[in-house]
């Protein structure tokens, strides 16, 4: 992505760095994107009703700043503990 930005800003003459790019999705984005993640474990795991969470997940609802915190604290936590596994051989 940032090759093509520079591809297309370069006749203008801007450089775009990585650093000036920000990404951001929303929850069903992620949700789609991420299938192998089961919104009702997760809202389980962070202690959240799963029926509010697959509201959030489909769009129906969007959720408040504190609760977008929590969701993505839980992926984060889960995220942490996979990092962190190792299996036996």
């Amino acid at each position: 992505m940032l090759e093509a930005l520079n591809m297309f800003y370069e006749d203008h003459g801007y450089f775009i760095e990585k650093d000036n790019i920000i990404i951001e999705i929303d929850l069903q984005q992620f949700f789609q994107y991420y299938r192998v993640l089961n919104a009702r474990h997760l809202a389980e795991k962070i202690g959240m009703n799963p029926t509010l969470l697959s509201q959030y997940v489909s769009g129906k609802k969007k959720p408040s700043q504190a609760q977008s915190q929590r969701i993505i604290g839980g992926i984060q936590n889960i995220g942490k503990e996979l990092a962190e596994l190792s299996f036996i051989h």
